[in-house]
């Protein structure tokens, strides 16, 4: 079994807290969006997984590689760095890491989470993950047959053809088929919307055959912008139970921590009450605050502070006011 995870996005729509860390290494609850799916798609997979193919943009850097290569190898795969240097579309992304692209292949977008209770059956030709939602129009969409048998796969439908929306998670049995379809559309330079696209050589491989079946999750979480991903963390620390919650490295005084809740290490919370759902990262000081539902990332510093549904980038330093907020790295709002 081989995964692919295309993550070379610039995650516009995270900023500013993208401009020094890439989306998928945004942490939801104390791990990197993309260590948790790889975790989760293990999880779900009964066969070894052989390789996870990353697919990254080029400045990403050599320490993100590095980390990428051992969440790999904690699943006890080989890890591949592969570069995507133009946003050209999905079918582009994947075939970014066409060398991978062999046998039975998950492809997972790393911009979302899921929660499931099924084992993945690695004998269909092919399965799409979808969700009912209201309001597929941004999405790509499938259509079912009385077989639940998929019939067609619309991409970003201008007018309504079905509620089940793709999430981005996709399995094919053969790889190779796969390969030789998304090769003949930028071959042939056969764009949809202006991009080659994953759902034109997943159709192509229906008209020829391939079978493909929805399969559901119980929950679909979306990483995608700063306010989806404050409630993607609020989410799984509720059903994170395997992890530890809080560091022994803590160090609390007068206050009071109201579970779920994420401390990292060498915490330090004084007169404060932190919760429920927050996650602290590592070297974090809090102060005569309350802080509930938000992401605190490392080192940064909340005195005389009321916060909540917000997300808090590094080395920030916040000092007396009662808000929400989404705000960068490195800064101080005093």
């Amino acid at each position: 079994m081989k995964i692919i995870v295309p993550m070379a996005g610039m995650g516009k729509r995270m900023r500013p807290h993208t401009l020094k860390v890439p989306k998928p290494l945004i942490p939801v609850a104390g791990k990197p969006i993309v260590r948790r799916l790889v975790e989760d798609i293990a999880a779900v997979c009964e066969e070894k997984i052989d390789e996870i193919a990353f697919i990254i943009g080029p400045t990403f850097g050599e320490e993100v590689e590095t980390m990428l290569k051992g969440v790999a190898e904690s699943l006890g795969a080989k890890g591949t760095i592969c570069y995507q240097h133009e946003a050209l579309g999905t079918a582009h992304a994947i075939m970014c890491a066409e060398a991978a692209l062999d046998g039975k292949t998950i492809i997972a977008f790393a911009d979302t989470l899921f929660r499931a209770d099924f084992k993945l059956d690695d004998d269909a030709d092919g399965i799409i993950w979808v969700q009912q939602i209201e309001d597929p129009s941004a999405f790509g969409v499938i259509k079912l047959d009385e077989n639940n048998i998929i019939t067609d796969f619309v991409e970003k439908p201008e007018e309504f053809v079905s509620d089940l929306a793709i999430i981005g998670i996709y399995y094919v049995k053969d790889g190779n088929a796969l390969k030789t379809e998304l090769k003949y559309l930028i071959d042939n330079k056969i764009l949809d919307k202006g991009e080659y696209q994953l759902t034109n050589a997943l159709e192509a491989l229906k008209k020829k055959g391939t079978k493909f079946v929805p399969g559901q999750v119980k929950e679909w979480l979306d990483c995608g912008n700063y306010k989806a991903t404050v409630y993607t963390n609020q989410r799984v620390l509720e059903f994170v139970r395997n992890e530890k919650i809080v560091a022994d490295s803590v160090k609390t005084t007068n206050s009071v921590i109201i579970e779920p809740c994420m401390i990292g290490e060498g915490v330090v919370i004084e007169n404060s009450v932190v919760g429920p759902h927050v996650t602290l990262s590592a070297g974090c000081v809090v102060t005569n605050s309350i802080l509930k539902n938000s992401i605190v990332y490392e080192n940064t510093t909340i005195e005389n502070e009321v916060i909540a549904n917000s997300m808090i980038g590094t080395e920030v330093t916040l000092k007396g006011q009662e808000r929400e907020i989404s705000i960068g790295g490195f800064s101080s709002e005093l």
